[in-house]
């Protein structure tokens, strides 16, 4: 067998490696361009399974033909406007609360007494407007607790509010943001692991069976002088729970999980645009608006995420054209 090859893990790309703060991550969503004025949306991971598909990329070797691949199944609570923050010199100059907030998200986030209203305020005077949303997820049956995130809007000054003054009080749907075949781009935390070696951390090799103190560690933690460990010295530490973005991922199927018996074909797949998706492994059953993307996301089951149109898209991913069979 060849010798195995396997470069050193340890970029510093992203450094340190220690826990992320929060779950759902802050994004520069001035480099984010969209064709919808909502830039992203709050999602939560359901789970993965096989999908079969048809295969309509031009092109493509397996063209009009069907074929099995891995998708992951996103459920996507409706999501409500909390505030709105407005912008000036790059900070936050001014925050207003919206009206018609949910009493439950009262009774988990202290609000002040007296607070101005939308109408009060000089659009005029600021470079940018930017909102802070909840997810009502205490639809899905996970949990009660809304996540919180702020999210970019695009058009003029003038577009954005009279975006927040018609949806201010309402449920914002997935199904109004991204469409059937768009690329999107998932930001959160990926997989904690907790304390690990350096071989798993850093890819390092093993050493000899006949090695004293040890065969999964480095050989040398470095020279005498300078007296101190240099911090590119391969150690155990925290692996997992970093902040990770996954890009272009292909949407297949995107809908609202709707109450009918489950609708199986002879071949034992599971159609998700005639049945409610249902016993999804560690998650349960999918209630509200779905998402089936092609691939992998990061994160367990559960996992907080934040789906935003794509940063880059490529042109190999943007041709690839799948029309859904059924899940497996």
């Amino acid at each position: 067998m060849p010798t195995r090859k396997s470069p050193r893990k340890g970029s510093l790309q992203f450094w340190p490696r220690k826990r992320a703060a929060k779950f759902l991550p802050r994004v520069n969503w001035n480099s984010i361009d969209s064709n919808k004025i909502l830039k992203g949306f709050i999602c939560y991971k359901a789970g993965m399974m096989s999908a079969a598909v048809k295969d309509n990329t031009p092109d493509s070797m397996t063209k009009d033909k069907q074929i099995i691949i891995p998708v992951t199944i996103i459920e996507c609570p409706p999501m409500k406007i909390m505030s709105v923050r407005f912008y000036k010199n790059g900070k936050v100059a001014k925050e207003i609360l919206v009206e018609g907030l949910d009493k439950e998200l009262k009774r988990k986030i202290k609000f002040p007494k007296n607070f101005k209203k939308l109408e009060d305020v000089k659009a005029e005077e600021y470079e940018d407007i930017k909102i802070l949303c909840y997810s009502v997820v205490k639809k899905t049956g996970l949990k009660k607790t809304p996540d919180l995130v702020e999210i970019g809007l695009k058009g003029s000054v003038e577009d954005k509010i009279n975006f927040i003054k018609e949806n201010s009080g309402k449920e914002l749907s997935a199904l109004d943001v991204f469409e059937n075949g768009q690329l999107v781009d998932f930001r959160g935390l990926t997989r904690g692991r907790g304390l690990v070696g350096p071989v798993k951390r850093f890819g390092i090799t093993l050493k000899s069976h006949k090695s004293e103190k040890g065969v999964r560690r480095p050989g040398s933690l470095g020279p005498w002088h300078p007296a101190r460990v240099i911090f590119r010295v391969p150690m155990a530490g925290q692996l997992g729970m970093f902040t990770r973005c996954i890009y272009n991922n292909k949407i297949i199927d995107i809908g609202k999980s709707e109450s009918k018996f489950d609708s199986e074909t002879s071949s034992g797949l599971v159609r998700p645009s005639l049945t409610k998706l249902k016993n999804i492994k560690k998650y349960g059953d999918i209630k509200t608006d779905y998402i089936i993307v092609k691939g992998s996301v990061q994160g367990p089951s559960k996992r907080q995420l934040i789906i935003t149109a794509p940063l880059r898209e490529t042109k190999k991913t943007k041709k690839q054209n799948f029309e859904l069979v059924g899940l497996r």
